[in-house]
Protein backbone atom coordinates (compact mmCIF):
# COMPACT_ATOMS: atom_id res chain seq x y z
CA UNK A 1 0.00 0.00 0.00
CA UNK A 2 1.12 3.19 -0.40
CA UNK A 3 1.61 5.60 2.98
CA UNK A 4 3.38 9.04 3.77
CA UNK A 5 5.53 8.30 6.45
CA UNK A 6 7.86 10.46 8.52
CA UNK A 7 10.62 8.59 11.44
CA UNK A 8 11.60 12.54 12.86
CA UNK A 9 10.05 15.09 13.93
CA UNK A 10 10.64 18.38 12.16
CA UNK A 11 9.47 20.22 8.85
CA UNK A 12 7.00 19.00 6.91
CA UNK A 13 10.06 17.85 4.81
CA UNK A 14 9.77 14.75 6.91
CA UNK A 15 7.28 13.56 5.32
CA UNK A 16 7.82 10.85 2.48
CA UNK A 17 5.77 8.46 0.21
CA UNK A 18 6.91 4.95 0.93
CA UNK A 19 5.67 1.12 -0.25
CA UNK A 20 4.27 -0.62 3.01
CA UNK A 21 2.50 -4.01 3.83
CA UNK A 22 -1.07 -4.05 4.24
CA UNK A 23 -1.59 -4.20 8.04
CA UNK A 24 -3.80 -6.51 9.65
CA UNK A 25 -6.44 -5.81 12.59
CA UNK A 26 -5.94 -7.65 15.88
CA UNK A 27 -8.67 -8.34 18.82
CA UNK A 28 -10.48 -4.82 19.35
CA UNK A 29 -9.36 -3.36 16.05
CA UNK A 30 -10.63 -2.63 12.31
CA UNK A 31 -8.72 -2.06 9.32
CA UNK A 32 -9.59 1.17 7.21
CA UNK A 33 -9.23 1.75 3.65
CA UNK A 34 -8.93 5.35 3.97
CA UNK A 35 -10.75 7.72 0.93
CA UNK A 36 -9.93 10.90 2.61
CA UNK A 37 -7.71 12.36 5.44
CA UNK A 38 -8.16 15.17 6.56
CA UNK A 39 -5.59 17.71 8.33
CA UNK A 40 -6.06 19.90 11.19
CA UNK A 41 -3.15 22.16 13.43
CA UNK A 42 -2.76 19.13 15.78
CA UNK A 43 -1.28 17.17 13.15
CA UNK A 44 1.36 19.55 11.62
CA UNK A 45 2.10 20.43 15.83
CA UNK A 46 2.74 16.78 16.08
CA UNK A 47 4.55 15.98 13.32
CA UNK A 48 7.02 19.36 14.03
CA UNK A 49 7.40 17.79 17.36
CA UNK A 50 5.71 20.73 18.96
CA UNK A 51 3.32 18.63 21.06
CA UNK A 52 5.77 15.84 21.85
CA UNK A 53 8.31 13.55 20.45
CA UNK A 54 7.63 10.62 17.81
CA UNK A 55 7.09 7.50 20.14
CA UNK A 56 7.54 5.41 17.22
CA UNK A 57 10.35 4.22 14.35
CA UNK A 58 8.31 5.38 12.01
CA UNK A 59 4.48 6.53 11.62
CA UNK A 60 1.95 8.25 9.44
CA UNK A 61 0.39 11.57 10.49
CA UNK A 62 -3.19 12.69 10.65
CA UNK A 63 -5.77 12.00 13.30
CA UNK A 64 -8.93 12.20 11.22
CA UNK A 65 -10.25 10.71 7.79
CA UNK A 66 -13.17 8.49 6.29
CA UNK A 67 -13.71 5.46 4.34
CA UNK A 68 -14.92 1.87 4.15
CA UNK A 69 -13.63 -1.00 6.67
CA UNK A 70 -11.94 -3.40 4.77
CA UNK A 71 -11.50 -6.21 8.03
CA UNK A 72 -12.35 -6.70 11.18
CA UNK A 73 -10.30 -8.80 13.93
CA UNK A 74 -11.95 -10.34 16.86
CA UNK A 75 -14.09 -9.26 19.81
CA UNK A 76 -15.44 -6.08 17.12
CA UNK A 77 -19.47 -7.17 16.89
CA UNK A 78 -20.55 -3.47 15.99
CA UNK A 79 -19.01 -2.59 12.14
CA UNK A 80 -18.90 -5.08 9.23
CA UNK A 81 -16.68 -5.17 5.84
CA UNK A 82 -18.00 -2.65 4.32
CA UNK A 83 -19.69 -0.51 6.69
CA UNK A 84 -18.69 3.23 5.53
CA UNK A 85 -17.27 5.39 8.59
CA UNK A 86 -15.49 8.00 9.89
CA UNK A 87 -12.76 8.11 12.62
CA UNK A 88 -11.19 10.31 15.09
CA UNK A 89 -7.58 9.98 17.19
CA UNK A 90 -6.70 7.65 14.20
CA UNK A 91 -2.67 8.45 15.47
CA UNK A 92 -2.89 9.28 19.19
CA UNK A 93 -0.98 7.17 20.80
CA UNK A 94 -0.31 5.19 17.50
CA UNK A 95 1.66 5.19 14.17
CA UNK A 96 -1.53 4.55 12.68
CA UNK A 97 -2.52 7.72 10.78
CA UNK A 98 -4.71 8.37 7.95
CA UNK A 99 -2.46 9.78 5.41
CA UNK A 100 -2.37 5.83 4.11
CA UNK A 101 -4.52 3.34 1.84
CA UNK A 102 -5.10 1.41 5.04
CA UNK A 103 -5.00 1.92 8.19
CA UNK A 104 -5.46 -0.65 11.83
CA UNK A 105 -7.53 1.44 14.62
CA UNK A 106 -9.28 0.61 17.53
CA UNK A 107 -13.10 -0.18 16.99
CA UNK A 108 -14.23 2.66 19.20
CA UNK A 109 -12.02 5.07 17.78
CA UNK A 110 -14.12 3.81 13.98
CA UNK A 111 -17.69 5.53 14.02
CA UNK A 112 -21.02 4.50 11.17
CA UNK A 113 -21.22 7.72 8.65
CA UNK A 114 -24.95 7.90 8.42
CA UNK A 115 -26.42 7.04 4.64
CA UNK A 116 -25.79 10.14 2.29
CA UNK A 117 -22.89 11.86 4.27
CA UNK A 118 -19.75 12.30 1.77
CA UNK A 119 -16.14 11.12 2.63
CA UNK A 120 -15.68 14.89 2.87
CA UNK A 121 -18.25 15.35 5.70
CA UNK A 122 -16.91 12.64 7.45
CA UNK A 123 -13.17 13.38 7.26
CA UNK A 124 -13.83 17.17 8.43
CA UNK A 125 -15.51 15.91 11.51
CA UNK A 126 -12.72 14.34 14.08
CA UNK A 127 -10.96 17.04 15.86
CA UNK A 128 -13.22 20.10 14.82
CA UNK A 129 -16.47 18.53 15.57
CA UNK A 130 -15.42 16.33 18.59
CA UNK A 131 -14.21 19.46 20.13
CA UNK A 132 -16.69 21.48 19.34
CA UNK A 133 -19.17 19.35 21.18
CA UNK A 134 -17.32 19.45 24.31
CA UNK A 135 -17.25 23.26 24.52
CA UNK A 136 -20.80 23.04 23.95
CA UNK A 137 -21.75 20.93 26.85
CA UNK A 138 -19.64 21.87 29.96
CA UNK A 139 -21.54 25.23 30.51
CA UNK A 140 -22.74 24.46 34.64
CA UNK A 141 -26.48 25.36 33.69
CA UNK A 142 -26.02 23.64 30.36
CA UNK A 143 -26.52 20.21 28.91
CA UNK A 144 -23.96 17.24 28.48
CA UNK A 145 -25.27 16.23 25.05
CA UNK A 146 -26.44 17.51 22.26
CA UNK A 147 -29.38 16.92 20.20
CA UNK A 148 -32.53 19.25 18.65
CA UNK A 149 -33.84 21.49 21.17
CA UNK A 150 -30.71 20.89 23.87
CA UNK A 151 -29.46 24.50 23.38
CA UNK A 152 -33.05 26.08 22.90
CA UNK A 153 -33.10 29.14 24.65
CA UNK A 154 -29.41 29.72 25.32
CA UNK A 155 -27.02 32.23 23.12
CA UNK A 156 -23.37 31.02 22.28
CA UNK A 157 -21.17 32.76 21.27
CA UNK A 158 -18.39 31.47 18.63
CA UNK A 159 -15.16 33.46 18.88
CA UNK A 160 -13.10 32.91 14.93
CA UNK A 161 -16.54 31.42 13.49
CA UNK A 162 -14.61 30.85 10.15
CA UNK A 163 -12.39 28.71 11.77
CA UNK A 164 -12.87 24.75 11.39
CA UNK A 165 -13.59 24.56 14.94
CA UNK A 166 -16.08 27.17 15.02
CA UNK A 167 -17.63 26.16 12.05
CA UNK A 168 -18.59 23.30 13.80
CA UNK A 169 -19.72 25.01 16.60
CA UNK A 170 -21.71 27.11 14.80
CA UNK A 171 -23.55 24.27 13.19
CA UNK A 172 -23.83 21.85 15.89
CA UNK A 173 -24.93 24.88 18.73
CA UNK A 174 -27.58 25.96 15.62
CA UNK A 175 -28.79 22.27 15.41
CA UNK A 176 -29.21 21.96 19.04
CA UNK A 177 -31.40 25.34 18.77
CA UNK A 178 -29.13 27.92 20.18
CA UNK A 179 -28.93 31.62 19.19
CA UNK A 180 -25.51 32.03 17.72
CA UNK A 181 -23.27 34.89 17.72
CA UNK A 182 -19.69 34.72 16.14
CA UNK A 183 -16.90 37.01 15.74
CA UNK A 184 -14.95 37.32 12.72
CA UNK A 185 -11.74 40.02 11.16
CA UNK A 186 -13.13 39.98 7.89
CA UNK A 187 -16.34 40.37 5.51
CA UNK A 188 -14.88 37.41 3.94
CA UNK A 189 -14.93 35.69 6.78
CA UNK A 190 -18.86 36.88 8.19
CA UNK A 191 -19.98 35.56 4.82
CA UNK A 192 -18.42 31.99 5.70
CA UNK A 193 -20.17 32.41 9.64
CA UNK A 194 -23.69 33.03 8.00
CA UNK A 195 -23.51 30.44 5.62
CA UNK A 196 -22.65 27.89 8.61
CA UNK A 197 -25.14 29.16 10.31
CA UNK A 198 -24.94 31.98 12.42
CA UNK A 199 -27.29 34.67 12.99
CA UNK A 200 -25.39 37.46 14.11
CA UNK A 201 -21.92 38.02 13.02
CA UNK A 202 -19.89 40.47 14.75
CA UNK A 203 -16.67 41.67 12.53
CA UNK A 204 -14.38 42.18 16.07
CA UNK A 205 -11.82 44.63 14.13
CA UNK A 206 -14.93 46.95 13.42
CA UNK A 207 -16.29 49.24 16.70
CA UNK A 208 -16.78 48.61 19.97
CA UNK A 209 -17.38 44.45 19.64
CA UNK A 210 -18.35 44.44 23.30
CA UNK A 211 -21.51 46.49 22.47
CA UNK A 212 -22.21 44.77 19.61
CA UNK A 213 -22.44 41.49 21.31
CA UNK A 214 -24.34 42.91 24.81
CA UNK A 215 -27.38 44.87 21.89
CA UNK A 216 -27.79 41.11 20.67
CA UNK A 217 -27.48 39.77 24.30
CA UNK A 218 -28.06 42.17 26.97
CA UNK A 219 -28.58 39.99 29.58
CA UNK A 220 -25.12 38.48 28.06
CA UNK A 221 -24.21 34.98 26.18
CA UNK A 222 -24.51 32.17 28.12
CA UNK A 223 -21.32 30.37 26.31
CA UNK A 224 -18.61 31.22 24.88
CA UNK A 225 -16.38 28.56 22.55
CA UNK A 226 -12.91 30.40 22.33
CA UNK A 227 -10.13 30.08 20.24
CA UNK A 228 -7.81 33.36 21.71
CA UNK A 229 -8.20 33.72 25.33
CA UNK A 230 -5.03 35.83 25.56
CA UNK A 231 -6.91 38.22 23.06
CA UNK A 232 -9.88 37.79 23.96
CA UNK A 233 -10.68 37.53 28.07
CA UNK A 234 -11.19 40.67 28.77
CA UNK A 235 -14.08 41.19 25.85
CA UNK A 236 -15.18 37.74 27.42
CA UNK A 237 -15.67 38.90 30.88
CA UNK A 238 -17.86 41.53 29.51
CA UNK A 239 -19.85 39.65 27.79
CA UNK A 240 -20.71 36.52 29.91
CA UNK A 241 -23.62 36.38 31.86
CA UNK A 242 -23.95 34.90 35.54
CA UNK A 243 -22.85 31.43 35.43
CA UNK A 244 -21.55 31.33 31.82
CA UNK A 245 -18.72 28.67 30.95
CA UNK A 246 -15.51 30.09 28.14
CA UNK A 247 -14.56 26.94 26.96
CA UNK A 248 -11.00 27.66 25.53
CA UNK A 249 -10.00 24.94 22.84
CA UNK A 250 -6.60 26.75 21.76
CA UNK A 251 -4.01 29.32 22.67
CA UNK A 252 -4.47 31.41 19.00
CA UNK A 253 -2.63 34.94 19.68
CA UNK A 254 -0.24 33.69 22.41
CA UNK A 255 0.55 30.90 25.27
CA UNK A 256 -0.63 33.29 28.17
CA UNK A 257 -3.87 34.10 29.40
CA UNK A 258 -4.43 37.51 32.53
CA UNK A 259 -7.93 37.29 33.89
CA UNK A 260 -9.09 40.22 36.10
CA UNK A 261 -10.51 38.55 39.34
CA UNK A 262 -13.25 40.86 39.87
CA UNK A 263 -15.79 40.36 36.56
CA UNK A 264 -15.07 36.80 36.32
CA UNK A 265 -16.12 36.63 40.26
CA UNK A 266 -19.40 38.80 39.90
CA UNK A 267 -20.59 36.66 37.22
CA UNK A 268 -19.70 33.13 39.08
CA UNK A 269 -17.84 32.59 35.14
CA UNK A 270 -16.02 29.56 34.46
CA UNK A 271 -13.39 28.77 32.88
CA UNK A 272 -12.78 25.79 31.03
CA UNK A 273 -9.66 24.34 29.13
CA UNK A 274 -10.48 21.98 26.62
CA UNK A 275 -8.13 19.51 24.56
CA UNK A 276 -9.54 16.32 23.20
CA UNK A 277 -7.06 13.79 23.77
CA UNK A 278 -7.34 14.30 27.56
CA UNK A 279 -11.35 14.64 27.57
CA UNK A 280 -12.33 11.12 28.89
CA UNK A 281 -13.94 7.87 27.01
CA UNK A 282 -17.06 9.08 28.65
CA UNK A 283 -17.12 12.46 26.78
CA UNK A 284 -15.49 11.04 22.92
CA UNK A 285 -18.18 8.33 22.88
CA UNK A 286 -20.94 11.04 23.80
CA UNK A 287 -19.58 13.84 20.93
CA UNK A 288 -19.23 10.74 18.47
CA UNK A 289 -22.85 9.51 19.29
CA UNK A 290 -24.08 13.30 18.81
CA UNK A 291 -22.12 14.71 16.09
CA UNK A 292 -23.09 11.14 13.89
CA UNK A 293 -26.51 12.12 14.71
CA UNK A 294 -26.28 15.74 13.60
CA UNK A 295 -24.88 14.24 10.28
CA UNK A 296 -28.17 12.12 9.76
CA UNK A 297 -30.03 15.08 10.38
CA UNK A 298 -28.44 17.03 7.55
CA UNK A 299 -27.20 19.70 10.12
CA UNK A 300 -23.58 19.21 9.39
CA UNK A 301 -22.19 19.89 6.42
CA UNK A 302 -19.18 21.38 4.15
CA UNK A 303 -18.10 22.96 1.50
CA UNK A 304 -18.15 26.91 0.70
CA UNK A 305 -22.04 26.68 1.05
CA UNK A 306 -21.53 25.50 4.65
CA UNK A 307 -19.34 28.12 5.41
CA UNK A 308 -16.02 25.53 5.19
CA UNK A 309 -14.15 25.47 2.09
CA UNK A 310 -12.22 22.83 1.42
CA UNK A 311 -8.93 22.28 0.00
CA UNK A 312 -7.70 19.49 -1.84
CA UNK A 313 -4.35 17.33 -1.35
CA UNK A 314 -3.13 14.01 -3.50
CA UNK A 315 -1.75 11.67 -0.90
CA UNK A 316 1.98 12.44 -2.80
CA UNK A 317 1.70 16.51 -1.44
CA UNK A 318 0.79 15.29 1.95
CA UNK A 319 3.57 17.99 2.92
CA UNK A 320 2.08 20.84 1.01
CA UNK A 321 -1.44 19.87 2.70
CA UNK A 322 0.52 20.23 6.18
CA UNK A 323 2.12 23.80 5.02
CA UNK A 324 -1.18 24.61 3.87
CA UNK A 325 -2.92 24.44 7.32
CA UNK A 326 0.35 25.49 9.15
CA UNK A 327 -0.06 28.67 7.04
CA UNK A 328 -4.16 29.39 8.15
CA UNK A 329 -5.78 27.93 5.37
CA UNK A 330 -9.30 28.94 5.92
CA UNK A 331 -11.84 26.11 5.73
CA UNK A 332 -10.85 22.83 5.51
CA UNK A 333 -7.23 20.79 4.09
CA UNK A 334 -8.12 17.28 2.61
CA UNK A 335 -6.17 14.83 1.22
CA UNK A 336 -7.61 12.46 -1.72
CA UNK A 337 -6.03 8.50 -0.40
CA UNK A 338 -8.30 6.46 -2.22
Amino acid sequence: MRAVVYSETGPSSVLHLAERPVPEPDAGEVRLRVAVSGVNPTDWKSRSGGTASLAFPEAAPNQDGAGVVDAVGPDVPDLAVGDRVWTCMAAQDRPTGTAQEFTVLPADRVHRLPEGASFDVGASLGVPAVTAHRALTVAEDGPRRLAPGALEGRTVLVAGGAGAVGNAAIQLARWAGATVVTTVSSPEKAELARAAGAQHVVNYREGDPVAAIREIAPDGVDLVVEVAPAQNAELDAQVVRPRASIAVYANNGGDEVRLDVRPNMVTNARWQFILMYTMGADALAAAAEDVTAAVADGAFGVGEERGLPLTRFALEDTAKAHDAVEAGAVGKVLIDVG
